[in-house]
């Protein structure tokens, strides 16, 4: 893949990157000169996980606020279901999408098997019970807070469940957060789905895996970066959300 080999001459001697300390320090070198290579990795990652988290939002959002106002029989065996799905092992999702976009699948003809399409296939199913899980008790708090209201108004059900992803916004968004976490630290299914294809599938944490396997640490430590990085710049941007909103709300 990348020839890190060239990397380690930089410093008089191509065995160099087997040092962790060297390893680090081109895996910096890695992400202050924009690698090609690197950038392409990042930029699939973002736009498999973002997607997935936009269609498992949704699907969640909606799903969450409907169990949050309407109270069924079956309700209970719903949530307990939803909870349950929320660690869903992601090499079983894998394994299901894998079975059904394959060749002898019954979506074999659709051709997406070792694609970014399977992949976000493959996010979506994984996250998205957690959003609808946790979108659930965020809505479910608010309804408790406005069910007089609401009652005294006769506003009707799909009305009030806008009302509430509206008026619970920021604090969906921490809700978005944890799924896009998972969304974006996951390998199990999107390594069975995507085939880690170099320049096609290879993501962040498939390509972490690869290059540690194979010993070549600086793209792995690069990536690694990346990903603490978004993790960070994700948090604080929540953060600042919700700290406008409350400036907002009470000021």
């Amino acid at each position: 893949m990348h020839n890190f080999r060239y990397y380690g001459q930089l410093w008089g001697n191509p065995e160099i990157m087997q040092d962790e300390s060297n390893a680090l320090w081109l895996a910096l070198t890695l992400v202050t000169r924009f690698d090609a290579d690197l950038l392409e990795i990042i930029g699939l990652s973002l736009h498999v996980s973002l997607s997935a988290l936009a269609l498992a939002c949704l699907i969640g959002l909606p799903l969450g606020a409907l169990l949050a106002v309407n109270r069924f029989r079956g309700r209970c065996a719903m949530l307990v279901a939803l909870n349950a799905l929320m660690g869903l092992p992601p090499v079983v999702v894998g394994l299901i999408v894998y079975l059904h976009l394959s060749r002898a699948g019954p979506l074999g003809w659709m051709g997406l098997l070792y694609t970014p399409t399977a992949m976000i296939i493959a996010q979506t199913i994984l996250i998205a019970p957690i959003i609808a899980a946790l979108s659930r008790q965020v809505l479910e708090d608010l309804y408790v807070e406005y069910a007089e209201q609401f009652r005294s108004l006769s506003v009707p059900p799909h009305t009030m469940m806008g009302a509430l992803i509206w008026d619970g916004r920021f604090s969906l968004l921490t809700v978005a957060l944890a799924g896009f976490g998972r969304a974006i630290a996951e390998v199990g299914a999107v390594i069975i789905v995507g085939g880690n294809i170099d320049h096609l599938t290879r993501v962040m944490t498939t390509a972490i895996a690869l290059e540690t396997s194979k010993g070549d640490l600086p793209l792995a430590l690069a990536l690694g970066i990346v990903l603490l990085i978004l993790a960070l710049a994700v948090n604080g941007l929540v953060m600042g959300l919700r700290m406008t909103a409350g400036r907002h709300a009470y000021g």
